[in-house]
């Protein structure tokens, strides 16, 4: 498989950037870089996105593979400081990082320039990522018109992620038959990042949302179908998934429809869950199963039960 071949399926058809042009073996190591070594998709367009701006800054100082020191790395990084978010630096030296380990290895260049190079210090202990309370969680799904197919479909789908925790790339690959009947309970099956399959039984108002979306939709015999599909004047089409970015803004128009004024994502679900879930009495390693995080510290980003005593707190300053 030549170079050519490799570019189109690692990033569609997307342009070389200039610092790697300098060998036919640094263009090839390159796209397999991106098409072998990295699977998820998100993760490849932010690393691609990260090594051409580093290109981009490498050759307006002429400089060329052979020559990228890591002083340079360093000063890439200072660079992007001034202009971008820590955790967003940081993911740009990893790209760099993963990027030359791959060339090493591959014999394009000796050492990786890189390695060395140390980013930014970032620690976080409370996520940024907007949480709705219980009244406008229960506000908003009641306010969804579900007359009509798309207010069930729409209602189903912000209530997987707000009962599941699911984020919404594994929402999308859901196929029909990845909501199934086990223990006379409905279940759902989520495929979430690094290949993991998360099963988990369905809330009862879960379970009713996805059931009335089913049977109105004609949908439950169809197993390969993809679960939230998109819809063009009022039919579906079962082999299209909805795109995340549509998904992003059915969420916007739904909140300002019910009068919310939070400004939310497709990840507030997510947070909104865990929070709920643990102001309920829930336990943070069974939050942290359910939502498939690596470590309960990542779950404790989500944990926002500390906004109501902060709220209780200022309001004890009184004029």
């Amino acid at each position: 498989m030549d170079s050519t071949q490799l570019q189109r399926i690692g990033a569609a058809g997307a342009n070389l950037p200039a610092l790697f042009v300098a060998s036919e073996q640094a263009g090839k190591r390159f796209w397999e870089f991106f098409t072998v070594n990295i699977r998820n998709p998100n993760t490849r367009r932010a690393y691609f996105g990260a090594v051409s701006q580093f290109s981009d800054w490498c050759g307006q100082r002429n400089l060329t593979l052979a020559n990228v020191q890591p002083i340079h790395v360093a000063g890439y990084i200072e660079h992007t400081m001034q202009l971008l978010s820590k955790p967003t630096v940081k993911q740009h030296l990893a790209a760099i990082r993963m990027l030359f380990d791959w060339l090493v290895t591959g014999q394009v260049i000796p050492l990786n320039p890189a390695h060395a190079v140390r980013g930014p210090k970032h620690s976080v202990k409370r996520g940024k990522t907007s949480v709705l309370s219980t009244e406008e969680m229960r506000l908003l799904l009641a306010s969804i018109d579900t007359h009509e197919l798309i207010g069930l479909r729409d209602r189903a789908l912000i209530s997987l992620m707000a009962y599941t925790f699911a984020r919404v790339g594994a929402a999308m690959q859901m196929k029909v038959e990845d909501y199934y009947i086990q223990k006379r309970r409905g279940w759902v099956r989520l495929y979430e990042k690094g290949g993991k399959v998360t099963e988990l039984p369905c809330h009862h108002n879960l379970e009713s949302a996805l059931d009335e979306w089913l049977s109105k939709s004609g949908l439950s015999r169809q197993s390969g179908a993809a679960l939230f599909p998109t819809m063009r004047q009022g039919k579906v089409n079962p082999s299209q998934p909805l795109a995340q970015a549509n998904v992003y803004t059915m969420i916007q128009r739904r909140a300002r429809a019910a009068g919310i004024m939070t400004k939310i994502s497709p990840h507030s679900f997510r947070a909104t869950g865990i929070t709920t879930y643990l102001q309920n009495g829930g336990k943070l390693e069974i939050a942290q199963q359910m939502a498939g995080h690596e470590s309960a510290r990542t779950t404790g980003l989500y944990d926002r039960r500390d906004d109501a005593i902060a709220l209780d707190e200022i309001e004890r300053v009184v004029y």
